[in-house]
């Protein structure tokens, strides 16, 4: 391990207390200790284009100011995302491609073809399945016993959702919740999990989707909502090449999983961390509707987006060469001071609360935004409903990653209306 890669560890307790050049965000720790806005703070204040020559992933630039960010994530004449999305390089002998971290025209083609599943029509058709399934999964909650939420609930919600979309087997649905984590927590991104292993459950992913995907062929999907048969009978994706597929198929899992899912555990820990909001949200809980965007921005479930230059750039008073690559730190955007008024607060009435950074911008933007907010909408309507408080109980546990903010454990125990 290189000096710098160690020196950062020193950081955690104190940004400021490093050189700059040794002040590294991208090392998971940093972010599962929590530590990351510190970072982002002096990056913005001191070096916002920020160039790292040693990494855990090699040399790459910080993009760390809202408006920065902005303008290469609408750039995708100049900064690409066909080499990939995170900073990870892609393994020539296992390839995943998909439609988020390709160009136009291939882009435009492959989200066409399953952007449908989102539409308004589908959504309406989605809304009274989510609130049905979001009491159910609060009706069974044990009362006064401490459980984990991110368990028992977030998990439980999105990957029923995910069921849904896909049209899958319901009783394996937590399948996708294992090839979702298998997918982000590879060791080469700096998470727990070996590649081999990693390797090995992307193909069963893929092996179990090549079934239903031979199952469907040939037939329209009945309702609008599935994934597989929309791909398998569209002309410009019925060819796809397997792994293709099946880095489609990873793309559409963590977009509808992981995001959304540690939206659902963040908004119940920062109520608690804010009890004044909280006690605001119950005396009025039309609130839900800001609340929700805020809790995206203030969550930022996927902290970054990785681009690469297909020119030389001037950012920022910097020169970013041809074929560097570049994270848009989206977590750091969503706390700039001079874009979002008391960024660090998490305020529920916020006048403008959709001005966040956490969707992303261009033709990349998150196609299931309103899904993932529909589903936190009707959730937190359904908490309401039932429930006095959610109480934190301990502190969560946070995933090791640096691409995902996300939780493993929240302790609660939830106090019934009275």
């Amino acid at each position: 391990m290189s000096e710098a890669i160690s020196l950062n560890q020193s950081a955690l307790d104190d940004p400021w207390s490093v050189p700059l050049s040794e002040l590294d965000p991208s090392q998971p720790s940093v972010f599962q200790t929590d530590s990351q806005f510190g970072f982002f703070e002096r990056l913005r204040a001191e070096d916002p284009v920020h160039y790292h020559e040693d990494s855990i992933f090699g040399p790459y630039w910080s993009i760390t100011k809202f408006n920065d960010i902005m303008a290469v994530d609408k750039d995708h004449k100049r900064f690409s995302s066909d080499p990939g999305i995170t900073l990870t390089e892609r393994q020539a002998d296992f390839s995943t491609p998909n439609f988020i971290s390709m160009d136009p025209p291939k882009h435009d083609v492959q989200r066409k073809a399953v952007t449908g599943v989102v539409a308004p029509v589908n959504l309406a058709k989605l809304e009274p399945i989510i609130r049905e399934r979001a009491a159910t999964i609060l009706d069974s909650l044990p009362i006064g016993e401490t459980f984990n939420w991110v368990d028992h609930v977030s998990i439980e919600l999105t990957t029923q959702m995910l069921a849904t979309l896909f049209d899958f087997p319901f009783e394996d649905r937590r399948k996708l919740t294992y090839w979702s984590d298998m997918a982000t927590s590879g060791e080469l991104a700096g998470g727990p999990t070996p590649e081999p292993a990693r390797r090995a459950a992307m193909l069963e992913c893929l092996d179990y989707f090549q079934r239903l995907w031979r199952e469907r062929e040939g037939i329209a999907p009945e309702v609008g909502i599935d994934l597989i048969s929309m791909m398998a009978n569209n002309p410009d994706t019925q060819e796809m090449d397997p792994m293709e597929y099946l880095g489609n198929l990873i793309l559409l899992i963590v977009g509808g999983n992981d995001t959304t899912r540690n939206s659902i555990s963040g908004g119940v820990l920062f109520l608690n961390e804010n009890p004044d909001q909280y006690a605001k949200l119950k005396a009025n809980p039309a609130l839900i509707t800001s609340m929700v965007p805020e809790i995206i921005r203030y969550q930022t479930p996927l902290t970054y987006m990785r681009r690469t230059a297909l020119e030389d750039v001037e950012l920022g008073g910097k020169t970013i060469r041809k074929g560097d690559k570049l994270a848009m730190w989206y977590v750091s955007g969503n706390r700039d001071e001079e874009v979002i008024d008391q960024p660090k607060e998490f305020i529920i009435d916020r006048a403008n609360p959709r001005h966040h950074l956490s969707f992303g911008f261009g033709i990349h933007r998150c196609m299931g935004n309103r899904l993932a907010e529909m589903q936190l909408r009707l959730l937190w309507e359904e908490i309401l409903k039932r429930f006095d408080h959610v109480e934190v109980v301990g502190p969560p546990e946070r995933v090791q990653s640096s691409f995902v903010r996300g939780y493993s454990d929240l302790p609660v125990v939830v106090h019934p209306k009275r």
